[in-house]
C-alpha cells in the first residue's frame, strides 16, 4: 500500500516552513486517501484535537505536532461514502477554543451554527438538492391559526407545487420543525426538484415550527392533539386535498421523529404513513438509566409502552439512521417492533451522523417511497 501523505512529509528530511507550505496548499484539509482521512492544523497550541460526534471513533481525536513545525495531524478511518461533521479544538494553557477547519472551506449549518465536513470517497452531494433552472418554483406562504390545544397562536409555512391547480386533489405533508427543514435542508428546493423530476407527486407541505421542542416533542398531548384536530382539518379546508388517511404523512427527525410517532400513536387513522429520520426512539430493556438526562423520561416512557404492547398507528414507515450517531442501535431496534405491529416499513442506514445534511440527502428516497411519481401513484 502506498505511504500516506502525511507520513512521506515525516520522512522528508529537508522539512522546513517552505516545504509544509507546499504541502498544506497542494492538499488542504482533510486529505481523503483510500479508506484513511487526515486533518491538518497549522499554528502554535498546547494540545489540538479534532471533535466529532462518531460513534467508534475517540472524540476528542487529537493531532500531533510534526517537530520541528507548527504543523499538526491526526489520521483516522473513514470508509467509503462517508460524511462526518467536526471542528478542532485547541487548548493554550487553561483556555480551550473550538472553531471551524480554517484549511477547509465545505462547511453545514445547523440551528447550533456550523461546523466543518469530511466527505470520504464515494460522497457526493445529490443533484436533487441545488437549484435547478428547469425546475419550476412552487409557492411558500406563511399562515397562522389560533390552537386551542397548545393555548397560542401557531404559525406554520405552506408549500404548494409549480402549477398548482384548484380542481385537482393533492397529499399532505406534515413537517415537525418546518422552518429549520427548509433553512437547513434545502427542503423547498428537494420538493421542486422532485416534482419537476416525476420522483414524487405533487403536493402540499405544512412546515411547522415548535414552542418548546423538547416539551412538546416528547409524546405531549396538546401538540398531537393540535396537528390531528386543528391543523389538518384547518388546512384541509383551505387546500385541496385528498382527504383520507393514505394521502396524509407526518415527519420529523430527532425528537420530532418522536413526535411523529407518538402522535400517530394518539390518533390512528388521521396519518397513513410517517417518515421518520434519526428519530430519538429511547428505550430501556431492564432498570431506569438510559443515558439521556431528563428530557428523555417521558421519550423512554411512551418508547417503552409501545414496545411492550405495539398498535399498527400507520400504514407506511420510511426509517432512515446514520450508523455514526448514536441512536443508531434504538433505530435498528424500533424497525422489527413496527413491522410486527403491521406497519410496512422501508429502512436504511448510511454513512452519516445526527445532522441536517444527512437528512437532507434521504429526502428522495423517503419521499419517493412514500408518494411516488403522479403515474405511479394510487391514492388509499
Amino acid at each position: 500500500m502506498r505511504k500516506l501523505a502525511i507520513n512521506q512529509l515525516r520522512d522528508n528530511p529537508a522539512l522546513s516552513p517552505e516545504v509544509v507550505t507546499q504541502f498544506v496548499d497542494k492538499h488542504r484539509s482533510p486529505i481523503i486517501e483510500g479508506q484513511r482521512a487526515t486533518f491538518l492544523f497549522r499554528g502554535s497550541a498546547d494540545e489540538l484535537f479534532v471533535r466529532h460526534r462518531v460513534v467508534g471513533l475517540p472524540d476528542p481525536l487529537p493531532m500531533k505536532q510534526l517537530p520541528g513545525t507548527d504543523l499538526w495531524a491526526a489520521t483516522c478511518d473513514l470508509p467509503a461514502g462517508s460524511r462526518v461533521e467536526y471542528q478542532l479544538e485547541t487548548r493554550r494553557g487553561e483556555h480551550y477554543e473550538r472553531f471551524n477547519d480554517p484549511l477547509n472551506p465545505r462547511v453545514a449549518n445547523s440551528p447550533l451554527g456550523s461546523s466543518s465536513v469530511c466527505a470520504g470517497e464515494g460522497y457526493h452531494i445529490p443533484r436533487w438538492t441545488r437549484a435547478d433552472h428547469e425546475a419550476r418554483a412552487g409557492e411558500l406562504s406563511e399562515h397562522h391559526i389560533r390552537s386551542k390545544a397548545l393555548r397560542r397562536d401557531q404559525r406554520y409555512l405552506i408549500y404548494t407545487p409549480a402549477r398548482f391547480n384548484t380542481v385537482l386533489r393533492y397529499p399532505l405533508l406534515v413537517v415537525h420543525d418546518g422552518p429549520e427543514y427548509v433553512q437547513f435542508a434545502a427542503m423547498r428546493t428537494v420538493l421542486d426538484n422532485l416534482i419537476h423530476n416525476l420522483d414524487i407527486a405533487p403536493m402540499v407541505v405544512a412546515f411547522v415550527p415548535p414552542g418548546d421542542r423538547l416539551r412538546e416533542y416528547a409524546n405531549f398531548a396538546p401538540h398531537a392533539r393540535f396537528l390531528a384536530r386543528e391543523l389538518v382539518p384547518a388546512i384541509e379546508e383551505r387546500y385541496p386535498l385528498v382527504e383520507t388517511s393514505g394521502s396524509r404523512c407526518l415527519m420529523g427527525s430527532s425528537f420530532g421523529g418522536v413526535a411523529a410517532v407518538s402522535t400517530a400513536y394518539r390518533y390512528p387513522g388521521v396519518f397513513g404513513s410517517l417518515l421518520i429520520q434519526s428519530a430519538s426512539l429511547v428505550f430501556t430493556d431492564i432498570g431506569q438509566g438510559h443515558g439521556g438526562g431528563p428530557v428523555f423520561d417521558p421519550v423512554v416512557k411512551f418508547v417503552n409502552k409501545y414496545r411492550a404492547k405495539p398498535t399498527r398507528l400507520c400504514d407506511r414507515m420510511y426509517m432512515s439512521c446514520g450508523i455514526y450517531e448514536p441512536l443508531i442501535t434504538p433505530n435498528r431496534s424500533m424497525v422489527s417492533v413496527f413491522r410486527e405491529a403491521g406497519i410496512t416499513v422501508k429502512y436504511e442506514e448510511n454513512r452519516d451522523g445526527h445532522n441536517w445534511d444527512n437528512w437532507r440527502d434521504r429526502l428522495q428516497s423517503g419521499l419517493s417511497w412514500l408518494f411516488p411519481g403522479p403515474q405511479k401513484y394510487v391514492y388509499e
